[in-house]
């Protein structure tokens, strides 16, 4: 029997038109039965990279008894000259995740996917110790289980005081071997307790390596440590609605044109 954590991880293209551009990772969350895309932002754009796609594709699997089959599912990213995506910043600045609502109705009739939801968000910071076992589902490089179309995971673990945002920032660290490809992926921690049969706590959203401007290339390895943003995020930008103020004094916003 497939781990219903694999299904909850989908592997993201990104084009320009019908030109391939990069590969990424997302994950799925359901909140009063919408049903969203999340990943990072930087994979929707980045204009340090001047990377600017307009749609993307998920990969979907049209029939849970036989894994093999799948469907490629084309997102737009802009409707009417203007971004879908949600995104958000707090005092920190900008906040690495991007939020897509998906419609239900062009899925596949049995398509096979499971979903985090509020009920799998850590509600008590202080309680995630340091050092504490995590596991990052994604898809490195774009290698995965090409016949079952499933992503892997890597182990990694808590790297930075969970209870404080580094550096004033809205991320905890991770120490987790991880590679391009993985931007986007859910990170979570072990929750037996957990009803619905998706026993994880989702802890954030992977986003980038952390690494040290002054490193000697030829003489030091790399420190190992990713960001990976804080999902409680998630309640704020798929809220119904765009509240001019929302909670945790985050706000969401609506990117305009790059």
């Amino acid at each position: 029997m497939i781990e219903p954590i694999l299904l909850t991880t989908a592997r993201v293209s990104t084009f320009d038109g019908e030109r391939a551009l990069t590969g990424a990772s997302g994950f799925f969350f359901e909140r009063d039965d919408r049903l969203f895309l999340v990943t990072s932002r930087h994979v929707v754009i980045d204009k340090p990279t001047k990377h600017y796609p307009s749609r993307l594709e998920i990969e979907l699997h049209t029939d849970g008894a036989n894994l093999t089959r799948s469907i490629g599912l084309s997102v737009l990213l802009y409707r009417d000259g203007k971004s879908i995506w949600r995104q958000g910043r707090d005092e920190g600045g900008d906040i690495d995740v991007a939020v897509i609502e998906l419609e239900r109705t062009a899925l596949p009739p049995q398509v096979a996917l499971r979903c985090f939801t509020p009920a799998h968000l850590q509600g008590t910071l202080e309680d995630v110790e340091v050092g504490t076992p995590l596991l990052v589902v994604g898809f490195p490089l774009g290698f995965h289980d090409a016949l079952h179309h499933l992503p892997v995971v890597r182990q990694a673990a808590i790297a930075s005081s969970f209870g404080l945002r580094f550096q004033g920032q809205g991320f905890f660290l991770t120490d987790a071997r991880t590679h391009r490809g993985t931007s986007g992926a859910p990170v979570v921690m072990r929750a037996p307790d957990l009803e619905g049969g998706l026993p994880w706590k989702l802890l954030g959203v992977h986003s980038s390596r952390m690494d040290m401007g002054s490193r000697d290339l030829k003489q030091d390895e790399s420190l190992g440590l990713n960001c990976a943003w804080y999902a409680d995020i998630l309640m704020t930008l798929t809220a119904p609605g765009v509240a001019p103020r929302a909670a945790a004094g985050l706000v969401p916003i609506a990117d305009g044109d790059p």
